[in-house]
């Protein structure tokens, strides 16, 4: 298996996903300062009752060391263990998880590349407690979580939370993550997750985000034009 080539399709996978599976209901907005134990409640709270969710992505990769920015964007579906990522050209390619499933298709090459993310799912579950209706406490297992502020984010309070990994195997890929969150909603505006050692990191913005779409196994289907090449990598 080419390891960097997988380990850059599955961070993709778990960044875009990780925040926007948060959509749940609205919160009544709360004036009093926020601390880390009412924010994890609230997390609690808007845990309950997720099911799928549908939203556009915009995910832009900052390497420090020559200081160039480079944007894509897409659509994501999620539901359970399924995951639909469309992103859009110059780089087109779509990203489907279905369990322990992982598929690339690159439609410039009409190639699908196929992974088995069995012996990866303790590095993918670690980041995918971000989301998916995770209670706060569930974080806590995984990430030694502080609480930064209450910073206005496109003219929305927010609650900014930084996350870092507690196991090494984590963190030798991601150092920290910032999130933030809309009071008002509960929903992410912002992620940033920060590379160990490069200094390099990725911002993550989240708009049109639907909670509960009706979302049939159709959506998840593998399914990629006729000549399309099936490869495996392999180690």
């Amino acid at each position: 298996m080419k390891v960097r080539r997988f380990v850059s399709a599955i961070a993709l996978v778990i960044i875009i996903s990780a925040a926007c599976l948060r959509a749940f209901p609205a919160a009544s907005q709360n004036h009093s300062p926020a601390t880390l134990d009412t924010t994890l409640r609230e997390l609690d709270r808007a845990a309950k009752g997720f099911h799928s969710l549908s939203a556009d992505v915009e995910r832009t990769k900052v390497t420090v060391v020559v200081n160039d920015r480079s944007t894509e964007a897409g659509s994501i579906l999620v539901r359970d263990d399924k995951m639909l990522l469309e992103m859009k050209p110059p780089d087109a390619r779509t990203i489907l998880r279905t369990g322990d499933n992982l598929y690339i298709y690159t439609p410039g090459l009409k190639r699908v590349e196929e992974y088995n993310l069995a012996q990866h799912r303790a590095q993918v579950d670690q980041y995918l407690l971000l989301g998916f209706g995770t209670q706060g406490k569930e974080l806590q297992k995984s990430y030694l979580v502080t609480l930064l502020g209450e910073p206005t984010l496109d003219e929305k309070k927010t609650v900014e939370l930084e996350l870092t990994p507690k196991s090494q195997e984590a963190r030798n890929q991601i150092s920290k993550i910032q999130i933030w969150f809309d009071e008002s909603s509960w929903l992410p505006v912002q992620q940033q997750f920060n590379e160990t050692g490069s200094g390099d990191y990725f911002v993550i913005r989240y708009s049109r985000i639907i909670r509960n779409p009706d979302l049939g196994d159709a959506h998840f289907k593998p399914h990629w034009p006729k000549g399309t090449e099936k490869v495996r990598p392999q180690g």
